[in-house]
């Protein structure tokens, strides 16, 4: 019993709760909210005696917000500034939509007031598609004047994200489409990628390919283009130059160390003998029987083939239109390749498990110097990855 008690408590106080948070919303203007609160929970079920309120609370929040908003409308017409357009045709737009979503909620009846809330609809459609269109109008001439005035790349940019929005809400309309196109191309951003070797090492064809798949890089960004094979018809902003300073790769060495290992081992059994020499025996009378121990010896011959490769280089962005670089960045990496193999003289049973696995190895090829490079440039490839993917030119 008391736990019912306390679970219908919990719902009363969170009913409670629900109420005059969209009550507060109400009195500080936050109509949008009031209203979304008092959807949600009328829309979970309406007849419910709990949610009487919400129903007195969405009919306020509704007449207060459709007068506001019409009263702003009306304040931006008048204005007569083109650029209030969009304003108001997405006003139109909200009064419209909460109308949508109150109707399929409609009848709510008052209860103690013996009647049904009253919602003044007003149908929108001709207002929204008049608005629709003088804003249309409004984007594609402003656009077309960017086109045809532009200076800056910027202005490009700005055409196209008016042509954007005019075609999201008016598909098709006159030549969007072809002056989205125009505004793109020429919105672009060009950036020429090289690759110089100022080593004594050759790099790998494979490594290249790969420092300069730039599909492989995980760019996001609309208005920049990185082109590793330049073409002459483009005027390029920007370069970015990836330079080889240095390449080493070490000798193969093999190196051997000996290790002579003991150990105790089992080796048998034999009787328990007292301090005179005699069997012992257990309670039973039987005889004990313990591990024969002997120390073993092997001497281990461990031979490491060792060899590594070391790059440093530097990415660098330069802006073409004054010819200053703009940043620069270092980067490192490094290979080792390191292969255990061993033999050994005596009785093996005295090595370790993991001493063990190495007699089952053979000495191996050492990597060319061209494989070594290549993993090598494996961290370099992230680490490159990591700067042109985040890079921002302006």
């Amino acid at each position: 019993m008391k736990r019912f008690l306390l679970l219908t408590t919990i719902i009363v106080l969170s009913a409670c709760s629900g109420v005059k948070k969209t009550q507060e919303a109400l009195n500080t203007g936050n109509y949008s909210t009031a209203m979304n609160k008092a959807i949600k929970n009328l829309a979970e079920n309406k007849t419910k005696k709990g949610h009487q309120e919400y129903i007195l609370l969405l009919e306020e929040a509704f007449a207060k917000n459709t007068a506001r908003e019409q009263q702003e409308i009306t304040f931006l017409q008048n204005d007569g500034n083109p650029a209030n357009l969009e304003t108001i045709y997405n006003k139109y737009l909200q009064l419209k939509q909460i109308q949508q979503r109150i109707r399929p909620l409609l009848p709510l009846y008052i209860n103690d007031e013996g009647r049904t809330a009253e919602f003044n609809f007003v149908n929108y459609d001709n207002k929204i598609l008049n608005t629709k269109d003088d804003l249309s109008e409004h984007l594609y001439q402003n656009a077309s004047n960017l086109l045809a005035s532009a200076k800056y790349k910027a202005d490009y940019r700005a055409a196209y994200e008016d042509l954007k929005y005019l075609q999201e809400i008016n598909p098709g309309y006159r030549e969007t489409v072809s002056k989205m196109d125009e505004a793109y191309n020429k919105g672009l951003e060009f950036v020429r990628v090289e690759i110089s070797n100022q080593t004594q090492q050759i790099i790998p064809e494979r490594l290249e390919a790969e420092l300069l798949d730039f599909n492989a890089f995980g760019i996001d960004n609309f208005w920049l283009q990185y082109h590793t094979n330049p073409l002459q018809n483009v005027k390029y902003d920007y370069a970015m130059n990836l330079d080889f300073m240095e390449i080493n790769v070490s000798p193969e060495r093999i190196n051997e160390t000996q290790v002579i290992k003991e150990r105790q081992i089992k080796d048998g059994w034999e009787y328990l003998l007292d301090l005179d020499g005699n069997v012992v025996k257990d309670s039973l009378g039987n005889k004990i029987k313990v591990d024969k121990m002997r120390t073993v010896t092997c001497k281990l011959f461990q031979f490491t083939q060792t060899k590594s490769a070391q790059i440093g280089a530097k990415v660098s962005f330069t802006d073409l239109r004054n010819g200053q670089e703009i940043n620069s960045y270092p980067l490192s990496s490094e290979f080792v390749f390191e292969h255990i193999f061993a033999n050994y003289q005596g009785d093996k049973r005295a090595l370790e498990d993991d001493l063990m696995l190495y007699l089952n190895a053979r000495e191996v090829p050492f990597p060319s110097n061209e494989q070594m490079v290549y993993d090598a440039g494996e961290d370099l490839k992230l680490r490159l990855k990591g700067i042109v993917s985040k890079y921002q030119f302006n």
